[in-house]
């Protein structure tokens, strides 16, 4: 007779907090190095720059907005209400906004934004690899995460058969249109440089490769079905 049963190929629970906590930070330093270098950012950190350009405020709070509203679009995807999912992504993006805010400060401070333009360049692609490593360890650790990251996780492995680079393309949508619809009303473009097409083009490839070669005993935890 066939049973179905869950095996866990999970690894510790300590791990896993200590890489969720680990690829927040980074990956709040890495968004809040490009947008101090005015080279250009990931989509949807850019399309909330133009957010925040518009209203008048500073970018943690859109940030906070709109993760909230892709929190909730998550529970779509997956086609149930899952609590504890959406507001651990609800929390991870208040602790998130609040760093990005908190970096952006530091590296304006120590001039980041006046240094030499090819710096900037350098230091703006080293951001965007900052955070493509943050959101290779924590999806790994998958705990909770960022909303937009979730988002790529889940038509990662529930749309897309484990193609991360297409998953990534295809979250990227929305941050276009949501810039489209903030140029039309203001009529500029902000944190659209180089690294935002950098960034557009190497950010499915890059945590293909360091979920491949950064901390190799961390693996995609899940829950997987098999029969005896």
């Amino acid at each position: 007779m066939k049973t179905s049963q869950l095996v866990h190929h999970n690894n510790p629970m300590s791990i896993r907090v200590l890489a969720l906590v680990i690829g927040l930070v980074l990956n709040a330093m890495g968004n809040g190095l490009t947008v101090s270098t005015a080279m250009g950012t990931s989509p949807w950190t850019a399309s909330e720059v133009n957010i925040a350009a518009i209203v008048g405020t500073s970018v943690g709070l859109p940030m906070f907005i709109v993760g909230v509203l892709v929190a909730t679009a998550n529970q779509i995807l997956i086609h149930q209400w899952d609590k504890l999912r959406f507001f651990g992504e609800v929390g991870f993006i208040a602790c998130f906004s609040y760093f990005v805010d908190v970096f952006l400060a530091f590296f304006n401070w120590i001039g980041v934004p006046k240094l030499p333009i090819i710096i900037r360049v350098i230091l703006c692609f080293i951001g965007v690899l900052t955070f493509c490593c943050a959101i290779s360890i924590y999806q790994r650790a998958n705990l909770i995460m960022h909303p937009n990251d979730d988002t790529t996780n889940i038509l990662r492995f529930l749309y897309f058969h484990n193609n991360v680079v297409t998953a990534q393309l295809v979250n990227f949508l929305p941050p276009i249109i949501i810039m489209l619809v903030t140029f039309l009303i203001d009529g500029h473009l902000y944190a659209i440089n180089i690294g935002t097409f950098f960034a557009l083009f190497m950010n499915g490839p890059a945590i293909s490769f360091f979920d491949r070669h950064v901390w190799h005993s961390l693996h995609h935890n899940f829950r997987v079905k098999v029969n005896n």
